[in-house]
């Protein structure tokens, strides 16, 4: 169940809570972000040979003094992600998922785009033994531009590489990329979680903690180290 984690497109009902801190924000460098992003992924069967997986994150945002002395908080914009994928992976070992990405403006003006996207998303990925290796993407456009609306074109690209151990404790390291192609501006933090699968009563949970270092970030983005926290409840069939 651990080593299922560490696939996106897994059959497996989870509910992650992915705490974030982050600071250097902010024409001063003060400002600092707290967030948390709450990530339910739920397959579902379309006959015996293809899974539909909903993956969606919702972010819950706090920040502070990117202009000081000023604080905003509320939810961010959604990202929901849809994936076609086979229920067994190809002779070569390979799983792979591909379908539809939207993002809904919920977090408005001072939290978000103020623009409705849609796009394509896919992954990648192949386990051989305790590791777990590969990418996923997804590239959102905005759609029916408004008076004075952000214009979108941006593309995500996250590799990964986790290593999981018999008793269940897992090394994750990857990057979370960002390319804006209408401000040619990249965001570039990587990021170095350790996760432990425990049972919780009947509940099976996976507990962990982390770091990230901001290789690279926008015009007024963070920089230096972050820190990531991570539960996730997990719904076997």
């Amino acid at each position: 169940m651990a080593k299922e984690l560490s696939n996106p497109v897994a059959s497996l009902i989870s509910v992650p809570f992915q705490f974030n801190y982050d600071s250097g924000y902010g024409p001063s460098g003060s400002g600092k972000r707290t967030f948390m992003n709450l990530q339910p992924v739920v397959p579902i069967s379309l006959g015996d040979n293809w899974n539909l997986i909903s993956r969606t994150i919702i972010p819950l945002i706090d920040q502070q003094d990117f202009v000081p002395g000023t604080s905003q908080n509320g939810i961010g914009d959604i990202v929901q992600s849809l994936f076609l994928s086979p229920k067994q992976p190809t002779k070569g070992g390979l799983i792979w998922g591909v379908g539809p990405a939207f993002l809904l403006p919920t977090g408005g003006n001072t939290l978000g785009a103020d623009q409705f996207a849609a796009g394509i998303t896919g992954v990648v990925l192949k386990q051989s033994g305790p590791w777990t290796y590969g990418g996923l993407a997804n590239h959102l456009w905005d759609v029916g531009k408004g008076s004075g609306s952000t214009d979108i074109s941006t593309t995500f690209v996250q590799p990964f590489l986790s290593y999981t151990t018999p008793d269940a404790w897992t090394f994750t390291l990857n990057s979370e990329t960002t390319y804006d192609w209408i401000r040619k501006d990249t965001a570039l933090p990587v990021n170095f979680v350790v996760t432990k699968l425990v049972n919780i009563g009947d509940q099976p949970v996976s507990i962990g903690a982390g770091v990230r270092y901001w290789a690279d970030s926008t015009t007024n983005g963070p920089d230096g180290w972050g820190a990531r926290l991570v539960l996730t409840f997990l719904f076997p069939k």
